[in-house]
């Protein structure tokens, strides 16, 4: 007899039945679909109460209520993002009924809180305490009005390219980033430029950045029948963002009249977004649309209120919001709009206002919501017709059906810029409008392909009439499973396990093969022959991994990048400007670019011994002066802690690969791997529960639970678990079971 146990929900027409699995994941039973969404709210706020009700605070701008004057600006920059149009016209952009699951997911998410509240010293998640404030009730506005939970951040990319151009030319900033399709640089108004400062990006930054309680790529395939073991198709995903505790993603299993869908999904979101129903299997990754454009505005020569527009000098748009601040005075966010957007910086000495035009700020772009319009797709075809009303973030979609058919489709909402491609900032004075978005048909995308597979790494991979982004992730991941997957013709689930997390390094390896010819100084040349020796592999055991990425990242690219300068005759101490912190996505197409403009191998020999002693020197710093203990997990690790207990002891698994490779583990300077794949999925379409997943560190947030941390060493060992589907598979891995019953009136 299982462990059972009852719980009232206000909301519901029925009762529903949850079973809870090993690993953590909630298969819910219900008698209607707005009773399974209930449901799938009150169980995610069961399981991350405090993590969804902090990003809710964070979006809707209202840290500062709770967390104190600290938490003003953050609170000033995400409200200037929020979504502002008509609530109307943002839920008719969705699939239909959306809005009613949203109202279904957040009834039960507060019939969560109103449990907890009904007894905080019994049941109130210890992050609350710990950081001194109470959960609150959600609106389903709340949902679709936050945006800053989405993947968007080209004009990053937009302004690092506009300040190169400026201070150093087009030639150096051809060799700091790889613009897709190459050619010329074209910038469309060089005035624009003049004064700019890293600073326009303080709010957006703000924004987007984490909440600190304390002083995102990714891999997808799939595969025909015609080359699998099983003749069935195999879908594999493996999204990859920041490694977070608890993870970003949820898994959830649906079960109503007419919904059947497991997968997983953000916590705070109904629906699952990657994973399959009775019929259709589905998993994404970031397709980088250039959704955003930095606009410059000029300031009128007296008066601060107003700017230069298409029609002459108009006022900005001023909002004053008045917010409570915990343990202080109420303060007054006031915040500035012009025609183009969000005003994220005012120069009043330069008489320039910087604003931000971004897609993401229209209807219907709340991220992932759009999902909820293909949960019982029943075919590939009905699958891609959901599509259309698809519009945040920009994703590639792989898909198949229980028939046999696989398919492609990028989807995601493309600005048509004409006459400028959204490289550079541009002048807001109406020169340089969007002319609407590119629709769905015309954006890349296959169906039953004659290879039989197909599969996206946000690699190149452009639509034929409008450009997308100029910022491609490097194809290094694309490249090794592309030659995998046409060379293997009996893809199976444990191969597709095993290749998402494969650590060969494609362009670290290309990058050695293109200095083979390069002497190293006596003193280096024997660590120098064991780079050369090395297979590539980025294995958490590898010495040579580690004396690789120390030495490429941290030596060898700033002397690179100051030797470039030195041949475009600029001044090397400017080097900075040249340097990506790339290391999170392993971008090492600047530096194999760099090499066509330094290629003296005796200068290169120079700087190759200059460049391992001081990585030898770091390294021996960092780990010991005993090289026989020295390997790259030592030093590239995950390491994950708590935001709401920094005390508690650390979670911390070393970890293979690094943003050059298909198992993906970005690192920030210190080596920590703070990005990757924390969810990973293969779908045997049609055999169910012989799918496999992990989502680590584990399903809960509440560090009390054992599902906690229960995933985080499996995951780092690359295993996974059966994503249990069928009622008797369900029940054969079912550890709990509760009975939501609707709320009694009083």
């Amino acid at each position: 007899m299982l462990p059972s146990d009852e719980v009232e929900v206000a909301g519901l027409s029925d009762d529903v039945e949850v079973l809870v699995d090993r690993w953590g994941v909630p298969h819910v039973y219900a008698g209607s679909r707005h009773d399974a969404h209930v449901a799938q709210g009150f169980q995610a706020a069961r399981d991350r109460l405090f993590q969804i009700d902090l990003w809710r605070r964070r979006g809707l701008g209202r840290l500062a209520e709770v967390l104190g004057p600290t938490y003003l600006e953050q609170d000033r920059a995400r409200r200037l993002l929020l979504y502002r149009g008509s609530a109307d016209a943002e839920w008719a952009s969705y699939p239909e009924g959306a809005r009613d699951v949203v109202a279904a997911f957040v009834e039960g998410v507060n019939a969560h809180v109103g449990w907890v509240l009904a007894a905080p010293g019994e049941r109130l998640p210890p992050e609350f305490a710990a950081v001194g404030y109470l959960p609150e009730r959600w609106a389903p506005e709340d949902i679709v009005r936050i945006r800053t939970h989405g993947m968007f951040s080209n004009v990053e990319q937009e302004l690092a390219r506009a300040l190169t151009v400026r201070d150093l030319g087009a030639a150096a900033e051809d060799l700091r980033s790889v613009r897709e399709p190459g050619g010329e640089l074209r910038v469309p108004d060089p005035a624009a430029l003049e004064h700019l400062t890293d600073d326009v990006l303080a709010a957006y930054r703000l924004a987007f950045g984490p909440v600190e309680l304390v002083a995102a790529g990714s891999n997808n395939w799939v595969v025909a029948g015609t080359r699998t073991a099983t003749g069935r198709p195999v879908l594999a995903n493996d999204p990859h963002r920041a490694i977070t505790v608890p993870s970003l993603r949820y898994l959830a299993h649906l079960e109503a009249p007419g919904l059947s869908v497991i997968g997983a999904g953000e916590p705070n979101l109904p629906g699952i977004s990657i994973g399959h129903n009775a019929r259709v299997a589905f998993g994404l990754t970031i397709w980088p649309i250039d959704h955003e454009d930095l606009c410059v505005h000029t300031l009128h020569p007296t008066d601060d209120g107003r700017y230069r527009a298409e029609d002459g000098w108009v006022a900005f748009e001023l909002v004053e919001e008045r917010t409570a601040v915990a343990a202080a005075a109420d303060a007054v966010h006031r915040l500035l709009f012009t025609g183009d957007g969000p005003v994220l910086h005012v120069d009043t000495a330069a008489r320039v206002a910087v604003s931000l035009r971004a897609v993401w700020l229209q209807a219907g772009m709340a991220p992932y919501l759009a999902s909820l319009g293909y949960q019982d797709a029943a075919d590939v075809h009905a699958f891609r017709a959901a599509l259309h009303r698809w519009g945040a973030p920009g994703v590639n979609q792989v898909f198949a059906d229980v028939d046999g058919h696989i398919g492609l489709q990028t989807c995601g909402r493309v600005p048509r810029r004409r006459g400028w491609d959204g490289a550079l900032p541009v002048p807001g004075d109406g020169r340089f409008p969007w002319d609407g978005v590119a629709p769905l048909d015309e954006l890349p995308g296959a169906i039953d392909p004659e290879a039989g597979w197909l599969t996206t790494s946000n690699q190149y991979l452009p639509p034929a009439d409008a450009v997308a982004t100029v910022d491609w992730y490097a194809d290094a991941r694309h490249e090794r499973l592309s030659a995998w997957l046409a060379d293997d013709t009996d893809v199976d689930v444990a191969a597709s396990l095993r290749w998402q997390t494969d650590a060969f390094t494609v362009h670290g390896r290309r990058l050695l093969d293109r200095l083979a010819p390069v002497a190293a100084p006596e003193d280096v040349a024997a660590w120098w022959a064991e780079l050369q020796a090395w297979d590539g592999v980025e294995d958490a055991g590898s010495r040579a991994a580690l004396v690789f990425q120390v030495w490429v990242r941290r030596h060898w690219r700033p002397w690179l990048a100051a030797r470039c300068l030195e041949g475009l005759g600029l001044d090397p101490a400017r080097a900075g400007r040249l340097l990506r912190d790339d290391t999170l996505f392993g971008d090492l197409r600047p530096d194999l670019r760099m090499l066509e403009v330094v290629d003296d191998p005796a200068v290169l020999g120079e700087g190759l011994g200059v460049t391992l002693r001081s990585a030898l020197a770091e390294i021996s710093d960092r780990l010991g002066g005993d090289p026989g203990s020295w390997s790259w997990g030592a030093l590239h690790r995950t390491e994950l802690r708590h935001a709401a207990f920094p005390d508690d002891p650390l979670l911390s698994v070393p970890r293979s690969g690094s943003g050059d490779t298909v198992g993906l583990a970005g690192h920030d300077p210190t080596g920590n791997a703070v990005m990757g794949a924390s969810f990973r999925m293969v779908l045997d379409v049609g055999d169910w529960d012989a799918s496999r997943v992990v989502n680590a560190p584990g399903q809960s947030g509440d560090p009390r639970s054992p599902h906690y941390a229960d995933l985080l060493e499996p995951w780092a060992a690359g295993e996974s678990f059966p994503l249990v589907y069928t009622r008797a598979a369900v029940e054969d891995a079912a550890v709990h079971r509760t009975v939501l019953r609707p709320d009694q009136p009083s």
